[in-house]
């Protein structure tokens, strides 16, 4: 089975769907996020991704008032919340630039009323963050939007991934494979549950959402059979946010890119045959015929 998001089909052998997570790192700056979207696209990505919010809905009521420091002062978490979330007139901006620069964009809704939001700005899919993969509700509004939806499975048990997908049924779905640790060390990736997955929702396209350092770890998922690839981008590792260290900066994410093209073409289709770059070793080294 295939899911299409917008010009790009995921599945059925189509090259790797790559989203360029911009989340949060663009700490509330339009420009900030228009340079990362930059990047994603120098890069050779499919889409960049960000959060919707409604704070003082998707913020725990255990977290509201916990001090936060910021590069804006002291200040509640649920103020820091509003201070880096975009509004509409912010969304158009980045989604005119993203859609110049050939890219797709969409956005993790943590709550119903950034459903309605998004919708109302025509995003060709969603995304369910991992944590709000137990978020019934949502998952429902996000069906009932038909629209592709991209479901990250981290913090999950298999029996929470099953409810989810029956919420959201499987006709338009791509499921990814995540740890959400910040960052993933390679003990915890457990790339085997890529065809796990796989197995257990056949025909619904897997993929990888990967928060590790580095890219080993995402490359062996694409060999595993990953569909999509999911990665946190920033201009700057050591830059003031929670997601950061997770991410790739823009050499990174362009080596991500540039490998996974090769590492489809080096995965072939299971036939085996004779190259023609063979045929010149084989008349000098064998030394009996077929």
């Amino acid at each position: 089975m295939t899911v299409a998001i917008g010009s790009r089909t995921i599945g059925g052998g189509r090259p790797t769907y790559v989203v360029a997570e911009i989340g949060l790192n663009h700490n509330g700056d339009v420009d900030l996020a228009k340079r990362l979207i930059d990047v994603a696209a120098d890069a050779g990505a499919d889409a960049v991704k960000f959060q919707k919010r409604t704070p003082e809905l998707a913020t725990p009521a255990h977290m509201r008032d916990m001090p936060r420091e910021t590069p804006w002062g002291t200040m509640s978490y649920l103020d820091y919340r509003r201070r880096v979330e975009f509004g509409r007139d912010q969304y158009i901006e980045i989604a005119d630039h993203a859609v110049l620069r050939g890219l797709e964009w969409f956005a993790s809704p943590w709550d119903e009323p950034s459903v309605a939001f998004l919708e109302d700005l025509g995003v060709a899919a969603h995304k369910v963050a991992s944590a709000s993969l137990t978020d019934h509700a949502l998952l429902s509004a996000l069906h009932d939007t038909g629209k592709p939806v991209i479901l990250s499975t981290g913090m999950s048990t298999m029996e929470q991934i099953d409810a989810a997908v029956e919420v959201l049924g499987t006709e338009r779905l791509v499921l990814l494979h995540a740890t959400s640790t910040y960052p993933m060390e390679p003990d915890e990736a457990n790339l085997r549950m890529i065809p796990a997955l796989r197995d257990r929702f056949p025909g619904v396209p897997v993929g990888y959402s990967g928060h590790e350092r580095g890219l080993q770890v995402s490359l062996a998922a694409v060999a595993l059979g990953a569909v999509a690839v999911e990665r946190h981008i920033t201009l700057d590792r050591t830059m003031w946010g929670s997601d950061h260290a997770a991410s790739l900066e823009p050499a990174g994410l362009q080596h991500l890119v540039r490998d996974i093209r090769i590492i489809e073409q080096a995965l072939g289709d299971g036939v085996k045959r004779v190259y023609p770059g063979e045929l010149a070793p084989m008349a000098k080294l064998r030394r009996v015929a077929a």
